[in-house]
């Protein structure tokens, strides 16, 4: 009886099929424990950065991007050398031990501001890396016809992550400090190698892949800057690159501003009130995602689904133009957010069910990791030009970020169209 209304449930939401029940959910809770790491460490980065002028943080983009090129061609070659059945699971490992290492410099080190750039770039590099090698596995396990159905539901799990993450910053920072949040964001990461292991086991025994192309027991040849290579080659997976180019412009300059517009509050009062934000973000996100997006994908198609957000984000910085206040600009960035996570996020992922495995895993992360911290670095050095150098204010700024906003939205559109189209 539960597991029937359970299914019930699920169909009503997001379409999900019989067969499909176990690997959705277990996917759905991978993704919960990994946002749920990451937004533990979250609230305390971005509290961070308004110590720091803009130049000083337009550099720590650079260095996020030089150490993101280099962690996408480290694991190129990994690629090459580790069976899938067990790279995925590796990776988390990794950082798992990575964030215990930070645990113990604090309490090592005296130089706590070289500690506090060094874990804001690394954290940086984590928050992209995770979620891209996550939805690589997502776009290996499901078909073009189950993303469209089953990647909001899915997505929905990291945004329960993302709430349940910063609800401890949000509540306990003041008791607990900031330096045992680093273990337990390492616990969560050890715990999802079982879960990894599961849901390759599900493709296999509820979804019934196993044929030799979408192996799991093999691994991928070829040289560390292979994926680049694929990346650059393919027209399909430029434009996405394109996408999400211009999606940086406008996460960046909003970014920025809110950030210049807490520097009167101090480190832990930051913490919660980016720690805010994210709760606020997620919560919107999951009801978005799981009663809107799926319905809007099937119904409108990619193209509207990829377009919806950045058109209101056009909407919303035009109205910033006019009204150059702090809590438009808040506004602004919770629904941009949650858009991103609930909307633009899993119809984005669907792309990458068009492309072969090899692209998906090599590919993919330049696109994810090192073409969005390319972005990152490039609109920070434009913002701080614009504000430190040309003097411009915030109404001038969301003029630009709507012109950006616009063209992000056309190539949405193109990118649906393309998608409909494609036999990759």
């Amino acid at each position: 009886m539960p597991n029937n209304i359970i299914q019930t449930i699920l169909k009503s939401t997001s379409n999900i099929k019989a067969y499909e029940v176990r690997i959705t959910l277990s996917a759905f809770l991978l993704a919960f424990v990994l946002m749920a790491s990451y937004y533990l460490l979250r609230p305390v980065r971005d509290a961070m950065a308004s110590d720091w002028s803009d130049a000083e943080v337009s550099t720590l983009w650079s260095l996020t991007f030089l150490f993101s090129f280099i962690a996408v061609s480290i694991y190129g070659k990994a690629i090459s050398q580790i069976k899938l059945r067990y790279l995925v699971p590796s990776v988390y490992a990794f950082f798992a031990v990575s964030f215990a290492c930070f645990y113990i410099a604090t309490h090592v080190f005296d130089n706590q501001t070289l500690l506090d750039k060094s874990f804001y770039v690394w954290l940086s590099v984590f928050s992209l890396f995770h979620i891209s090698v996550f939805w690589s596995l997502m776009a290996d396990t499901f078909n073009k016809e189950q993303a469209t159905r089953l990647f909001a539901f899915i997505a929905t799990g990291a945004s329960v992550g993302a709430i349940a993450g910063p609800a401890i910053p949000a509540l306990l920072i003041k008791s607990m400090g900031t330096e045992k949040l680093l273990l337990i964001a390492a616990l969560l990461l050890f715990a999802t190698f079982p879960l990894v292991l599961f849901l390759q086991h599900l493709k296999n025994s509820d979804l019934h892949i196993h044929n030799s192309i979408e192996n799991i027991d093999f691994s991928i040849g070829g040289n560390p800057l292979a994926g680049f290579t694929e990346f650059l080659k393919s027209p399909y997976l430029l434009t996405i690159g394109a996408f999400i180019l211009l999606y940086t412009s406008v996460s960046s300059f909003v970014y920025f501003e809110l950030k210049n517009l807490m520097v009167d509050f101090d480190r832990e009062t930051r913490t919660q009130i980016w720690a805010g934000m994210d709760l606020a973000v997620n919560i919107l996100t999951i009801f978005t995602a799981m009663f809107a997006t799926g319905r809007i994908a099937r119904r409108f198609g990619l193209s509207s689904t990829l377009a919806l957000i950045p058109i209101i984000i056009v909407v919303g910085l035009l109205i910033l133009t006019a009204a150059p206040l702090l809590a438009v600009v808040v506004v602004i960035q919770i629904v941009r957010r949650a858009g991103n996570y609930a909307v633009t996020r899993p119809a984005r992922e669907m792309l990458f069910t068009a492309i072969d495995q090899e692209s998906r895993f090599k590919a993919k992360p330049v696109i994810d990791i090192v073409i969005y911290r390319g972005g990152d670095m490039l609109n920070a050095w434009v913002f701080t030009a614009l504000t430190q150098g040309f003097g411009f204010g915030l109404s001038v700024l969301a003029g630009i970020g709507a012109v950006i906003a616009a063209i992000w939205a056309i190539t949405g559109i193109y990118l649906g169209k393309r998608f409909k189209k494609s036999t990759f």
